[in-house]
This record gives structure tokens, C-alpha cells and sequence, in this order.
């Protein structure tokens, strides 16, 4: 995972308000994760009340505010989507959900007499699902049935940030912010869209050849 990917998503959560903590700054690649290796982000939503429902599976900004506190696991797999043969034949996808890592989530949060493990989302984020059925349905079935508690999507966060994103602020302490503003700036990136429009010169006319 890139720190590109990772930045997204952080930028995502701190601008709806969340408190974000990386465990690791190390990518692991020769051997297997420890368990607090395969912890993303963990993310804390101070402003969350004891009256909020349960957030939806998929969670949309408009979903955050009912989040208290999460692990989110990234995985930045942008050529595809997450069909169900996918997530039947990729465990590593599920490793964060794991007890073990679960209890090495919890290390990081306050003890609170009044919530629980339950009050502990688990978080995927990804490039996407099915959109025809039946696949889309059987996807989150299965990510349900593993134990993931809500989706985010990298398109869904994208087009939040952009939104977000004021062309006349300067936003220097974040890489991702400001390539985001500068792409608005020169009208690359507009709000609400992902559009990229490219603008192609006009054909130049064939010059006809002389008749001999």
C-alpha cells in the first residue's frame, strides 16, 4: 500500500472530524504481519453521542457522524472490484478482523465502563463493489458474514474531498489536499464529479495531395 492510499483515506476521516491514529510507518513484505501489523488506522469520532444509531454498511459521510471508533483496513487494489470469488480466495483481506488484532485495537482506546467490543467498528476500505446483481448482493453478504461492519469506498471519499477542497486555501501540510486543489484550480476537478476533461486541439485538415 501506497502512502498515497493511506493518506486518502486519513484525510477523509479528519475531515469529517475523526481523530486518526497510523499504528505503523513501515510497509512489512518478507515475512507475515504481527497482529498489531495489520491494524491500518484506528479512528476516534469525539463528537459521537451515546443516542447515535448504528451506521450503515455503507458509509457515506453523511453516515460518520453515528461512527464512534474503528480499525480501518485499506486495501488500495485499484484495477478491480471486490467480487465474491475475490474475497473467497484472499484471506489476507480479513486478517485485521482477527481477535488478536482486535485486542491490539482496543489497547489504543480509552476504556469506557459503558461500551463494549461491540461499540468497535471494523472498517474496509476499497476500490469497489459489484455493480450487477447477484454478485453485488453476494459481496456483502460475505463481508458481513466475516465480520466487516461497514465499506468505504475510495471513489466515495474522493468525491467528498473534492467537495470539501476550497480552490482560494492554501493547504501546504497535506500533499493530497493540495493536488486535489490544484487540479480544481485549472478546472481538471470539478465538484461532485471524478471527471478528468481533457480538452483535445482541433483536428488539423488534410491537405489534399496534387493531382499529377
Amino acid at each position: 500500500m501506497s502512502a498515497i492510499d493511506e493518506g486518502i483515506v486519513r484525510e477523509y476521516f479528519e475531515q469529517n472530524g475523526f481523530l486518526v491514529r497510523q499504528v505503523r510507518k513501515y510497509q512489512v513484505q518478507a515475512r507475515k504481519k504481527n497482529d498489531d501489523e495489520e491494524i491500518d488506522l484506528i479512528v476516534y469520532n469525539p463528537a459521537w453521542t451515546r443516542d447515535a444509531r448504528r451506521p450503515d454498511f455503507f458509509l457515506f459521510s453523511n453516515e460518520l457522524p453515528n461512527l464512534h471508533r474503528a480499525v480501518v483496513a485499506v486495501k488500495p487494489w485499484h484495477t478491480g472490484v471486490f467480487t465474491p470469488n475475490m474475497l473467497r480466495s484472499s484471506p489476507e483481506i480479513f486478517r485485521f478482523l482477527e481477535d488478536n488484532v482486535i485486542k491490539e485495537v482496543a489497547r489504543y482506546f480509552p476504556k469506557d465502563d459503558e461500551s463494549d467490543d461491540g461499540g468497535l467498528a471494523k472498517i474496509l476500505v476499497l476500490p469497489g463493489l459489484p455493480t450487477q446483481e447477484p454478485y453485488r448482493t453476494q459481496s456483502v453478504e460475505l463481508l458481513k458474514e466475516r465480520g466487516v461492519d461497514g465499506i468505504i469506498s475510495f471513489r466515495a471519499m474522493l468525491l467528498d474531498l473534492i467537495d470539501k477542497v476550497e480552490v482560494n486555501r492554501n493547504y501546504r501540510k497535506s500533499d493530497t489536499l493540495e493536488v486535489i486543489r490544484i487540479l480544481k484550480n485549472y478546472e481538471l476537478l470539478r465538484d461532485g464529479q471524478l471527471d478528468l476533461p481533457v480538452e483535445r486541439p482541433a483536428a488539423a485538415p488534410r491537405r489534399q495531395r496534387p493531382q499529377s
